[in-house]
């Protein structure tokens, strides 16, 4: 054992060509994993670093807290909306894409490498799934941008298929030594396993949130150490328990990164560097145990078993499996790329160690054989996403970098967020002063970035294309704000469908009919000088009803209700509802007890005298929150 002054010098200078090298994967397009999987083959033992480096349990040690904290990572930056969108055809891929992807490669692998069925069926096992340290590389700083079911679906499946490739690399040891039967050995090991880790780790998520919530630390700094703790508090116990402690703690990032938790940007950002460390590490350690002699002694058998998972055995397990449901609703474009991104990383050569560990005879050879499919699929595979992707026409332009951000540090969760949008060209807000963007009521523009000047935003400042807007805002005004700052649409093309039904945004009354109509396409039968103040009053005096709070009108689709009231009796915050058609056509069909309370009114004048339920807010006490630029 060097000395540990040795070990940390020699790991800084590792780390820092690492980091150095990933400059080469935006510019030559080359996978970061190879870079840092090729760095750790150099430092080895027979290469120019000569660092002896054999021990396969350290390895696997390594690569088991590494690969937790990345797929942790991965669970708090997937989004609800991505796990809606997506879980089934991920879920069908995780599992039954895997299991028919370890067949089809095992058995060809048994008669290439010339060893047992049982023993080909393990290699397929271990490189069955997608790696999701790989495809996190590849789609999230590659420079690939899916549609967001195409992209969601690719990284649940990797973020949730390791298990099944765990599970059948387990099993199938424990059938090879004696320990396990096929059958309902199996088949109970699959459901303890899986079963375990889905309901420890959705259960500890929620937990998580609410400790998080609750506990008063001293320092902000805390706060993602614990969730750290946490999440591995997840894997360790499922694991011990015999359930999936990879599915576990994948699911519990997936709860946390989803409930409005105290310090969430914190957290979030102090993941993603720890998953950007793990990845580095484990990727340099898993290269320090190889020899390349040994890997070209398996060059030719390793070639064809890499030509039939990638080229056979995954796109024929994509399409068996998404076949029975329509292929999941993706076209044929998007299947192709779904049979391309199989990439191989970290799990399959962690796993590869599991034989050494149970005296297999095949071993190294399985682990030699493994570790060229994976060095095979991430330059094949992980080189060539970016030019497949814009062949077949499945990418998106690239968002672009800001220039700064802002976020709030609360040792409070706050019902406050901050936003962050990019004005296209075709954005309804450019050219528009920021007087003129009718913004909703608690949702205020901080400040934008233009180039390289900070402009602090004042009425008469005008949006451009391309200025990057940080908002601070009410979470019940988002969809209001989506509607104009984050739609890809000029604004005659918008609609009041794109905004939801039936929820109540607030707005300024001091908004005028036709700023309305110019941000949201929105079309109020009132002239465009009139503000909202105006319009309600004028629609409400017409039928002798003098304004209240709780009193509202209705213009066409959408009913206008008074949130607050001045001291000198102006609206100064209305309530804006788009209707759905049946609640409409009831409207029109029963003119509210306004309108019946004054016959003289006119009859296609719909008010509304019904108070409209009040959304109840709880002060949460605490430090104020800061604002950092």
């Amino acid at each position: 054992m060097p000395p540990i002054e040795k070990v940390i010098l020699v790991g800084a200078i590792l780390i820092l060509l690492s980091i150095v090298s990933s400059k080469l994967s935006a510019r030559f397009g080359v996978p970061v994993l190879v870079l840092f999987l090729g760095l750790g083959m150099l430092a080895g033992s027979e290469g120019i670093g000569g660092i002896e480096f054999e021990n396969y349990a350290q390895a696997n040690a390594v690569g088991t807290v590494a690969l937790a904290l990345i797929l942790f990572d991965g669970g708090l930056s997937t989004p609800a909306k991505a796990v809606r969108l997506a879980w089934k055809p991920s879920f069908l891929l995780a599992t039954v894409g895997v299991l028919l992807t370890a067949v089809v490669t095992g058995l060809a692998a048994s008669w290439i490498l010339g060893v047992g069925l049982l023993e080909g069926l393990l290699l397929g096992g271990i490189v069955g799934s997608t790696d999701a340290a790989a495809v996190f590389a590849a789609l999230r700083s590659g420079g690939v941008r899916l549609s967001e079911r195409l992209g969601a679906t690719l990284e649940l499946e990797s973020g949730a298929n390791d298990p099944m490739a765990i599970f059948l690399t387990v099993g199938l040891l424990e059938v090879l030594t004696g320990g396990m039967e096929w059958g309902p050995g199996l088949l109970g090991l699959f459901a303890l396993q899986m079963g375990l880790g889905a309901a420890v780790g959705l259960g500890l998520g929620f937990v998580s949130a609410w400790l998080i919530n609750r506990i008063d630390l001293d320092s902000l700094s805390l706060y993602p150490i614990f969730a750290s703790a946490l999440g591995l508090l997840s894997f360790g116990a499922t694991a011990l328990l015999g359930g999936s402690g990879f599915l576990a703690i994948y699911l519990t990032g997936i709860v946390l990164g989803n409930r409005p938790i105290a310090a969430r940007t914190g957290i979030i950002r102090f993941h993603n560097t720890v998953g950007w460390l793990a990845q580095i590490v484990m990727f340099v350690v898993l290269g320090l145990l190889s020899f390349p002699s040994q890997l070209w002694n398996v060059a030719d058998r390793g070639l064809m078993l890499a030509a039939i998972l990638i080229l056979v055995a995954r796109p024929l397990a994509v399409l068996l499996t998404l076949a029975p449901f329509r292929f999941g609703g993706f076209h044929a474009r998007e299947l192709i790329f779904l049979s391309w991104v199989g990439l191989k990383g970290a799990v399959p050569i962690t796993l590869a160690t599991f034989p050494f560990f149970v005296g297999l005879p095949e071993a190294p050879l399985l682990f030699n054989v493994v570790f060229f499919i994976v060095l095979v699929s991430a330059l094949g595979q992980g080189w060539t996403l970016p030019a497949l992707a814009a062949r077949l026409g499945l990418q998106r332009p690239l968002e672009p970098s800001p220039p700064v951000t802002l976020e709030i540090s609360s040792f409070r969760h706050v019902d406050g967020e901050v936003m962050e949008y990019t004005i296209a060209e075709d954005s309804a807000a450019v050219g528009k002063a920021v007087r003129d963007l009718a913004l909703p009521n608690r949702a205020v523009i901080a400040l934008i970035a233009r180039g390289r000047s900070i402009i602090p935003p004042q009425g008469s400042t005008r949006v451009q294309a391309g200025d990057h807007l940080i908002f601070v805002l009410d979470p019940e005004t988002r969809p209001l704000v989506d509607a104009v700052f984050a739609r890809r649409g000029v604004p005659e093309t918008s609609s009041s469908s794109e905004i939801p039904l039936q929820i109540e945004f607030p707005l300024r009354g001091s908004t005028t009919v036709g700023q309305l109509r110019d941000c949201y396409g929105l079309n109020l039968d009132a002239a465009d000088h009139l503000t909202l103040d105006e319009a309600i009053r004028h629609r409400l005096q017409a039928h002798g009803v003098t304004p209240a709070l709780g009193e509202g009108v209705v213009f066409e689709s959408i009913r206008l209700s008074i949130r607050e009231l001045g001291s000198d009796c102006r609206i100064e915050q209305v309530g804006m509802m788009i209707l759905p058609n049946e609640e409409l056509s009831a409207d029109q069909d029963s003119p509210p007890r306004s309108v019946q309370a004054n016959p003289d009114a006119p009859e296609d004048d719909l008010v509304e005298a019904t108070p409209s339920p009040e959304k109840s807010k709880h002060r949460r006490h605490g430090p104020p929150p800061r604002i950092t630029a």
